[in-house]
């Protein structure tokens, strides 16, 4: 039975839609016959669930099935920029018999506001905050695709320019990026899906693996040559060469060091903020902000420890209730209990909605654990 389940896992990211959602349905028959057992569902829902179809290592079928391994009641899918992974989401649901949501989240232009010139939650640039639709109607998927597609095209033209920059700056080392054999291959852009930054650092940490090797010569390029500083934890990640999440761990280091090398900033391909909230009314969706928070050490790897809202999170509430945005989500896991219960309270204050999701893009967070029966 365990080596059923192992080639059962294999297809949940199989190229195929149909080929995902049916091995989803054989597991779940396994389920129904009691040969597998999952943990009894909980009072925990995350519902900012990134798929491949912007950047994460699990296709809409094999988040729902990460999600009943967790005892998720409720999951919700969170691609940034498109909701292509929205249909496969909503069946794979159903055959888990897991709720869903279906959300898209995207880069808004804050300028115009009293946020202006302020680094806000993303780490790039400032001006720009990451905000997150939520609970999209069924009837309005294309409509949300209709509208942020122009906004993928623009970002694609930039995505060329960001990696002539990464092989303008490696070209000495002999390596260098092809924009669509190393990059848009390893996205879903052809199926309406999105190219990001994660991409095409995937794409290079492949290319560095490939050229470097692993283990300490990566290390002493990334310092030396690169002149990257690695964290203990991080370089005790990269130094065992056994690590099944290599790639991720690297991606994550170059994210928050090498992408200050060669990112260029974001302009029309992000939205203003009052279009976005007008939008949001218009589908009948909730648009939340995504707090981020000062960052002392990311659980996740991929940022460096500075300082974003927290100073002038007042001012922040403040705007947002008068763009007449109700909601905030947050990641419980990367916040201190400080921050959480200091964001609850102005929640409160301002009667907002408050969104629970954890950021699931890579394969590191631990997800509960379920039992195969003998026999």
């Amino acid at each position: 039975m365990a080596q059923v389940v192992f080639e059962l896992e294999k297809d949940l990211n199989h190229e195929n839609k149909e080929r995902r959602l049916e091995t989803l349905s054989k597991f779940f028959e396994l389920v129904r016959q009691g040969k597998i057992v999952l943990p009894p569902k909980n009072s925990v829902t995350n519902n900012h669930i990134h798929t491949f179809f912007s950047f994460s290592p699990y296709s809409p079928s094999k988040a729902i099935y990460m999600a009943a391994k967790s005892g998720l009641p409720t999951a919700g899918i969170m691609d940034h920029d498109t909701i292509a992974g929205s249909i496969e989401f909503i069946c794979a649901g159903k055959i888990a018999g897991i709720a869903t949501t279906i959300g898209v989240e995207c880069r808004a232009d804050f300028s115009k506001t009293l946020l202006s010139n302020k680094k806000i939650n993303n780490p790039d640039q400032h001006s720009i905050a990451y905000v997150a639709i939520h609970g999209i109607p069924h009837n309005k998927i294309e409509t949300v695709m209709n509208f942020f597609k122009p906004y993928i095209e623009r970002r694609m033209k930039r995505n060329r320019l960001m990696v002539e920059n990464i092989n303008n700056l490696l070209s000495k080392y002999e390596i260098a990026l092809d924009f669509e054999k190393d990059v848009v291959s390893i996205s879903k852009y052809k199926e309406g899906g999105t190219v990001t930054e994660r991409h095409i650092l995937f794409a290079l940490a492949k290319k560095l693996i490939e050229r470097v090797g692993k283990g300490k010569k990566l290390i002493n390029f990334l310092k030396d040559e690169l002149k990257i500083e690695i964290s203990k934890k991080v370089e005790g990640l990269l130094s065992d060469e056994q690590n099944p999440f290599y790639e991720y761990d690297l991606l994550g280091l170059l994210k928050s060091d090498f992408t200050p090398k060669f990112y260029i900033n974001a302009t029309d391909e992000c939205p203003d903020i009052k279009d976005v909230v007008e939008f949001s009314k218009d589908i009948g969706a909730i648009l939340a902000y995504a707090y981020l928070g000062d960052v002392i050490e990311s659980v996740t790897g991929d940022k460096r420890s500075e300082k974003f809202e927290d100073d002038y999170l007042e001012l922040l509430f403040e705007v947002l209730n008068e763009l007449g945005i109700k909601a905030v989500t947050y990641m419980p896991s990367r916040n201190t209990l400080t921050q959480l219960k200091r964001v609850k309270y102005l929640c409160d204050r301002y009667n907002f909605l408050q969104i629970s999701g954890e950021d699931i893009n890579s394969p590191r967070p631990k997800f509960y654990m379920w039992s195969i029966k003998a026999g």
